[in-house]
């Protein structure tokens, strides 16, 4: 596209062409507020009418956030009328909007009220018809109360345009109109993947993880060992909740944070995901030997297997019976690492520290009871430390515990970014099929951030094709060649959350691009700056790949035997049913 002329406030610019005003103005070093999500229009675009402009021209005020540039376009931000038109939109905004600020998870992070104070809103200026709100805290992973609920729609579409499933619009209409599943049904009984994209999203508190603090809490109380451990992407981004750049390696701070927080154990999931590759890349030499089910699809996303679940049950004999990382390492804790520490399983309370919400779900699923007792977020986390009056800054970098399951792997680092789950595994599969490891560690074929990635690989004069998607909307053609047996692949990875974990539905709210000090596309660039802290760590570790970590050869060693013995198979496997068979009335 080409230049086009502007002015905006009377100063001359020159634009792309077919940019929006606000898009422009923000590329001019023009702050326009606005409640779209990135401000890239993840909303139902125009409704908030909160970034509205004069152009000249034009009949009345225009929303700039779906109003097109043009030649020669004269644009005024700074006009009396505008200014007074944002304050009033903003007002009637907060006239229907929960009150009890103090109280809300989304204090210190509410983008309304930030807003509100851009464009100097005042409180009570107007007085709604209070619609009798809905308090759903019924499923695990997610909360939703509608009195917080501004509509602005951003959940709809982030549902929409993440995982293609639409869980979520607007029921009934007027003053009566809500966000809410069909019907005003909870989260628990509808086909919801609780992976919180819609959370990380809403710029008030309607959406929220459901907290277990309490269950942490408890637990400390109770006398328990309380052990830890902390998933690869947390270390890529509980460093934003104290102010530090995205990009920013948490990982020593956080572990110092962790130790001073009273935890019997710290421990990394990574030991976890150097188990899962052990488990997944021997199941998945099994089926190709013995010409079993393929393509086999990993199973550590707990997002994608309700998704499966639900919409895919056919697909259900390709996906991994491997526990995702986390649940495997809880097993080991309760068997292995207490019996070697002659520790009642009973006393012990696991804890895993993730950027998922879906992993509150499943770590309730019946088929993997007991495992881990408590699913903190990364949010959730910054809390535990800034309530205990803890300094990041002044924090030390410290270890992970090195106790029986303290060493991992680069290979383990990745699982966070979508295609490090593939890298892993193909580290240790082609090990295993060749006798050699291969020359290049790095399989850069499937990095990257691109919805649906392909490769192939040459082992032994065999190519072996291979997919990575991340995105429910993404993993769709794939499922559905899956399921027509007309799948040219493998091994597929699908991770729900569109770039993987270091995306979550529980990692920190990114800023908005008005509230940006930089004029970066923050929607494209703070995932690969997360996925970048984790490569960078993948080369630092000296052991890259998750057969060569000795913690896990001794644990085969004085414990499991071998991969897929009896033993794995009964602590570290489990199994899939179709959701319409568990929950007929969703």
């Amino acid at each position: 596209m080409g230049l086009v002329n502007i002015k905006i406030d009377g100063q001359a610019y020159q634009v792309e062409a077919g940019l929006t005003i606000l898009e422009a103005a923000r590329k001019c070093g023009f702050v326009i507020p606005s409640l779209c999500a990135f401000n890239h229009g993840e909303c139902s675009r125009a409704s908030c009418r909160v970034c509205l402009v004069e152009v000249k021209g034009a009949r009345g005020l225009v929303a700039s956030c779906v109003y097109p540039v043009a030649e020669g376009m004269e644009i005024t931000i700074s006009s009396q009328k505008a200014v007074e038109a944002r304050r009033a939109s903003v007002e009637l905004i907060l006239s229907n909007h929960h009150k009890n600020c103090l109280q809300c998870d989304k204090n210190g992070h509410c983008e309304l009220l930030k807003v509100a104070e851009m464009v100097g809103a005042r409180d009570g200026m107007y007085e709604g018809e209070q619609t009798p709100a809905t308090l759903d805290e019924l499923a695990p992973g997610l909360i939703r109360d509608t009195s917080k609920c501004i509509l602005c729609g951003r959940c709809i579409e982030r549902c929409k345009q993440a995982q293609g499933i639409s869980i979520l619009g607007f029921e009934n209409r007027g003053f009566k109109t809500i966000v809410s599943p069909v019907q005003n049904r909870s989260f628990a009984n509808s086909p919801c993947l609780q992976c919180g994209q819609c959370v990380n999203v809403c710029p008030t508190g309607a959406l929220m993880e459901h907290s277990e603090i309490d269950k942490v809490d408890a637990a400390f109380k109770a006398g328990k060992k309380v052990i830890v451990q902390t998933a690869p992407a947390v270390r890529a981004a509980i460093a934003e909740e104290f102010g530090e750049p995205i990009g920013t390696t948490g990982t020593g701070k956080m572990v110092a944070a962790l130790h001073r927080l009273g935890f019997y154990r710290v421990f990394d999931t990574n030991f976890g995901a150097d188990l899962t590759i052990m488990e997944e890349a021997h199941e998945l030499l099994e089926r190709i030997q013995h010409k079993g089910v393929l393509p086999q699809i990993t199973s550590c996303s707990p997002g994608w297997i309700n998704y499966l679940e639900y919409y895919y049950p056919e697909v259900i004999p390709h996906v991994s019976t491997c526990k995702s990382p986390h649940m495997m390492l809880g097993a080991i804790i309760k068997t292995y690492f207490a019996k070697k520490h002659e520790i009642d399983p009973k006393d012990i309370f696991v804890v895993s520290i993730m950027p998922c919400v879906a992993k509150k779900y499943e770590r309730q699923r019946a088929e993997m009871p007991n495992d881990v007792d408590a699913v903190l977020t990364t949010r959730e986390l910054a809390k535990l430390i800034k309530r205990s009056g803890i300094n990041w800054q002044r924090l030390p970098d410290e270890e992970f515990d090195q106790d029986l399951l303290g060493e991992y792997t680069g290979a383990g680092v990745i699982f966070g970014v979508t295609g490090g789950v593939m890298e892993a595994a193909l580290r240790t599969a082609y090990f295993w099929l060749t006798g050699k490891e291969h020359e290049k560690i790095d399989f850069e074929a499937v990095r990257g951030l691109e919805g649906v990635k392909e490769a192939a690989l040459d082992i032994n004069g065999t190519t072996v094709r291979v997919a990575v998607c991340s995105g429910m909307k993404n993993a769709k053609a794939l499922l559905e060649e899956v399921k027509a047996g007309k799948s040219p692949y493998a091994f597929i990875e699908i991770m729900c959350c569109p770039g993987g974990c270091i995306n979550g539905g529980g990692q920190p709210f990114v800023k908005p691009l008005f509230l940006q000090n930089e004029d970066d596309d923050i929607l494209e660039t703070y995932r690969a700056k997360r996925a970048k802290v984790l490569y960078s760590e993948d080369v630092k570790q000296s052991v890259r790949q998750s057969h060569n970590n000795k913690d896990i050869q001794k644990l085969y060693k004085d414990f499991l035997g071998k991969p897929g013995s009896e033993l794995a198979e009964e602590l570290l496997h489990t199994s899939y049913v179709s959701d319409r068979e568990r929950f007929p009335n969703k």
